[in-house]
């Protein structure tokens, strides 16, 4: 049988983080230019339920066995074998390389998931649709996550853009105009678990309060979405900005990402902010085409780490 490839892209949150977990809309978007890839073939002669994982990027090379149960992958594969209600898996050695930075607001452990799922679910020849690729993909999440939104699994499962509200049908974004934005990781790793933790405290603490930031996000992400839907890329910048002012009142801003969104705003992006859990991981800048290397450069001299450029393409449908 010869081996069976699989991958699933990156994604960043446009605006909306954290205050989608309390039920506002978010806008996510995928980012083809980064992906997760697994690679999938027989196993001769193992005994069925054996596994051999080679994932280089976080130098692992083991059996499933000698993983620990909480590992995710672990956590990954006992899900699928649930699922497909088939007994142990047959044995195969699986390749994992990802060049979406770890931790950083990019959705690298959904996209593993979702490469996975697929990978897996191809191999043994059973169909699996979108919809029940996502809720898989959402449960691998909720152990990882505590409360997640929900906003990565579905960006990439379906790479495509999505305006996401939690209890609410999926809604695909149209985008009159492509957009550039630049992507730099800010070398600071996050963890959303905790970061998603801290601000339900806060949140419990002075409810008030943040409802009322919540809610001024919930506003700024519809009128964004009315921006992408008219190609209004100077208005969909100013939302940006006033994203990222909100996120630093709600306490998921950092010096380092503060620097960086100054710096790209002065080497001329439309606008910028975090994305994702904040405290560190990742920043975008919307960014004119042609302004783009500029912004980078600038980003990468101010200490941003792997910066890189990508479009997000126009979808009328």
């Amino acid at each position: 049988m010869p081996a069976l490839i699989a991958s699933a892209p990156a994604k960043a949150i446009l605006c909306g983080e954290h205050a989608v977990v309390y039920s506002s809309p978010a806008i996510a978007v995928p980012i083809t230019q980064a992906k997760t890839s697994v690679r999938i073939q027989p196993w001769i002669q193992a005994p069925s339920g054996s596994v051999w994982i080679d994932a280089p990027d976080i130098h692992l090379s083991t059996a499933r066995s000698d993983l620990p149960p909480t590992h995710p992958l672990s956590v990954l594969l006992n899900l699928i074998e649930s699922d497909l209600r088939r007994g142990p898996l047959p044995a195969f050695r699986m390749k994992i390389t990802s060049t979406i930075p770890v931790a950083s607001g990019l959705g690298s452990g959904a996209a593993v998931s979702v490469a996975v799922l697929r990978a897996v679910y191809a191999f043994v020849s059973r169909p699996l649709p979108l919809e029940r690729l996502n809720e898989l993909a959402y449960q691998v999440e909720k152990i990882h996550h505590g409360t997640p939104s929900g906003i990565d699994n579905t960006v990439i499962t379906y790479a495509r853009p999505v305006f996401f509200q939690r209890g609410h049908p999926l809604q695909f974004l149209r985008i009159a105009q492509p957009f550039t934005l630049v992507l730099a990781n800010s070398g600071q790793p996050s963890r959303t678990a905790d970061v998603v933790a801290d601000v339900r405290r806060a949140w419990q603490e002075n409810p008030e309060t943040y409802q009322d930031y919540f809610n001024q996000i919930a506003s700024l992400v519809n009128r964004a979405r009315a921006a992408l839907e008219t190609g209004d890329h100077t208005a969909l910048g100013q939302l940006l900005d006033h994203n990222h002012a909100l996120l630093q009142q709600i306490g998921v801003s950092s010096p380092i990402l503060d620097t960086l969104t100054q710096a790209a705003r002065q080497a001329g992006a439309l606008g910028a902010k975090l994305s994702g859990a904040g405290r560190g991981g990742n920043l975008i800048a919307l960014s004119q085409p042609e302004r783009a290397p500029e912004i980078a450069a600038a980003l990468t001299q101010a200490g941003a780490k792997n910066v890189f450029i990508t479009t997000v393409e126009a979808v009328h449908e």
